[in-house]
């Protein structure tokens, strides 16, 4: 008895192993009919149907809203843009960005411009934000995040008014991050730009400017997290960061100044925005500093763009990030003058032109 039970428990763990090493070989010959798991339906979402965007509604575009799921689970909701008359299977682009902003703000209007120019567009909000599902609120993850674009490229693929194999994606702020690592990750991304780009897991990590890049920092930080999760958990509620409120120090960087200016006035405030409001869940960004992004971006063969501004803060992200890409199909472009938020909202620093450029010849 002692002999068979050993017996089904190695064959057990043999069978686990196999599964593993099928899928991550890419193993095929059994009956998809025994092998395939259904496949969850869209959550029902409240989704507001008047015009609430920060900037004017286009007349040379259709807009819709749509909604579809990731393979984690969450239904996320995302504005579509169509350019009128438009016939036959078009480019699409998948927008998201920047780290605590809305599809009503900034990635609306990059996917609305860029629908102005030819191409189906989807402004998406990421898990736990906006008017897409998750729970706790105004929580981020590098996995489930960088899933996000992955599963606006699955509904892209599918949709009849899409090319399949002309689809591309535009990561803003700490989307930009995620954005290059989903191109690394899915080869279906078939053109990446990113604008004003964080990597959230070494700002999360090293803090700004690489300045607390330290064991000792990053313990530190870890200790007042664990001590927040276990608060929170006594009390049954979440914390928010408190940002970007309606008091900023005088002696603030002239960053976090932009950031307020931006976020908490009329040119950029929206009621859903974490960045808008009370920030970030506390603990809800905590895996980033655990988990680095970005990792394989030297092994992405499409076309990649990277946007930044001359004197934006950020800047030293994306000239890491393209140091380790490879081919002569990658670009850092740098905007003369622009700080970070400048390539949020302003129509004439935005090199709109560039992008839709890029977009034309690598999505042919």
């Amino acid at each position: 008895m002692r002999t068979s039970m050993k017996r089904i428990a190695a064959l057990s763990a043999a069978a686990v192993c196999w599964a593993f090493i099928g899928t991550a070989s890419g193993a095929v010959g059994t009956d998809a009919s025994s092998t395939e798991t259904p496949a969850a339906a869209p959550a029902p979402l409240k989704l507001e149907t008047a015009w609430d965007k920060t900037f004017k509604k286009s007349d040379k575009v259709e807009h819709s809203k749509v909604v579809f799921r990731t393979r984690y689970g969450f239904t996320l909701a995302a504005d579509m843009y169509i350019p009128k008359n438009a016939g036959g299977k078009l480019p699409a682009i998948a927008v998201a960005g920047p780290f605590g902003a809305v599809k009503e703000q900034v990635s609306g209007f990059y996917a609305q411009t860029l629908a102005e120019q030819g191409f189906l567009t989807i402004a998406f909000d990421p898990s736990y934000t906006g008017e897409s599902s998750g729970e706790p609120r105004f929580t981020a993850s590098p996995d489930i995040n960088t899933e996000d674009f992955m599963a606006a490229v699955d509904y892209l693929s599918n949709n009849d008014r899409v090319d399949p194999e002309r689809i591309g994606i535009i990561g803003i702020c700490g989307w930009g991050g995620m954005a290059i690592n989903a191109a690394a990750l899915d080869p279906r991304i078939k053109a990446t730009v990113t604008s004003t780009m964080y990597n959230m897991s070494r700002v999360h990590a090293n803090g700004y400017f690489d300045k607390e890049n330290s064991a000792a920092d990053r313990m530190k930080k870890k200790k007042a997290l664990a001590a927040e999760r276990t608060a929170e958990y006594r009390r049954g509620t979440y914390a928010r960061a408190a940002v970007n409120q309606d008091q900023v120090p005088a002696d603030a960087p002239q960053f976090v100044k932009d950031y307020h200016d931006y976020y908490r006035t009329p040119l950029g405030y929206h009621k859903r925005s974490p960045g808008s409001n009370m920030g970030w869940n506390k603990t809800g960004t905590m895996s980033f500093i655990n988990q680095p992004i970005d990792v394989y971006v030297s092994e992405i063969e499409s076309p990649v763009l990277m946007i930044h501004g001359e004197k934006a803060h950020s800047l030293y992200f994306s000239k890491t990030e393209f140091s380790k890409l490879t081919g002569n199909n990658k670009e850092l472009y740098i905007v003369k003058g622009a700080n970070h938020t400048d390539l949020y909202y302003k129509a004439d620093v935005i090199p709109f032109a560039k992008i839709a450029e890029f977009f034309r010849t690598s999505l042919k």
